[in-house]
């Protein structure tokens, strides 16, 4: 008998067991989309270029002859050419500045980045080299290399060529009323108050400042509304120690003084080399004079304090210069 084997596959299907109790399923999670924002780079900045280079001597010098033949060059009311002053008046200043003086400054800070000021200084040295070296301070020390417009007496303009060369450089008269000009006009104007008898008094009075006059300046400052810095220059008493004077000479050349060094008249043109000696420039902190209102500017009172207040700052200011000097030649 032939057994039949009949297999039977059963299909038994999954059973889902919930793991949850009913009524206790978790809501089905949805996704929501959230749309990133879109965000914008910077786009690079560009490399930095590089510095044009300073023009040498030479291109300087051609293009200051083409101005010169062209005629493409500017002079102000009062004379001044600054390129002129550039190119010819302020290199050889700045040589006796650099290597002769050594001239070295402080306070340069205290001058104002622009605007006007009026900068008041000593004055000795029998010629005025230290008006010129205050100059070269101002333009070489300065971050915007500003000119030092400088009030000059009239003996200064009246001589031939010296004149001229004054005027192109900055300089103008001492009077109240171009000073008042150039001031509101924002520049920097230096001022010399102590005069002829500043820079003609004899060796033994150095560093001894001299009448300020009747306080001109401060009444320009003072309607200007513009700051007075006072300015002390150690060094210059000692180019030219003034030991003698020969007056009739003088009156007859018009001068104010014909001085006597130990090496001129002696040594003649020789004798009128300044002596090497070592300078220092420093500006002091500035006097406001913005602050006092309109009714007290007419105050001779306030003018005689301020213009005292201006020489005696300059005088401590000497002293304790002085008072540090380890030489006349080693500064």
């Amino acid at each position: 008998m032939n057994s039949e084997l009949i297999v039977t596959r059963t299909t038994a299907e999954a059973q889902v067991i919930p793991l949850h109790r009913p009524g206790r399923e978790k809501p089905p999670v949805t996704m929501k989309r959230v749309e990133a924002p879109v965000v914008t780079l910077p786009a690079p900045a560009p490399p930095p270029r590089p510095p044009e280079p300073e023009p040498d001597t030479l291109t300087r010098t051609l293009s200051f002859l083409r101005n010169r033949l062209t005629g493409d060059y500017t002079v102000d009311e009062y004379g001044f050419d600054p390129e002129l002053a550039d190119a010819l008046v302020l290199p050889p200043l700045r040589m006796l500045y650099e290597k002769w003086f050594r001239v070295t400054t402080s306070g340069v800070e205290q001058l104002p980045v622009d605007g006007g000021a009026l900068i008041v200084c000593n004055h000795s040295g029998t010629l005025p080299l230290d008006a010129a070296m205050t100059a070269v301070a101002v333009h070489e020390e300065h971050p915007n290399h500003r000119h030092l417009r400088m009030l000059g007496a009239d003996l200064v303009f009246r001589t031939p060529l010296l004149g001229s060369i004054a005027r192109k450089s900055g300089q103008t008269l001492a009077c109240n009323s171009d000073a008042e000009r150039l001031l509101r006009a924002g520049e920097l104007v230096g001022v010399w108050p102590e005069g002829f008898k500043g820079i003609g008094k004899p060796y033994s009075a150095r560093y001894k400042l001299q009448r300020f006059g009747r306080g001109g300046f401060v009444s320009t400052a003072l309607r200007t509304g513009v700051p007075i810095i006072p300015c002390a220059i150690v060094g210059a008493e000692e180019i030219y120690p003034k030991i003698g004077d020969l007056k009739p000479l003088a009156r007859l050349l018009g001068l104010p003084y014909f001085p006597v060094t130990p090496f001129f008249p002696l040594f003649g043109l020789l004798g009128a080399i300044p002596l090497p000696t070592k300078w220092h420039i420093e500006f002091g902190e500035p006097i406001h004079a913005e602050k006092y209102s309109a009714e007290e500017l007419d105050d001779p009172m306030l003018v005689f304090n301020l213009t005292d207040q201006v020489r005696e700052a300059i005088q401590h200011t000497l002293y304790r210069r002085l008072s540090g000097r380890r030489g006349v030649f080693s500064g």
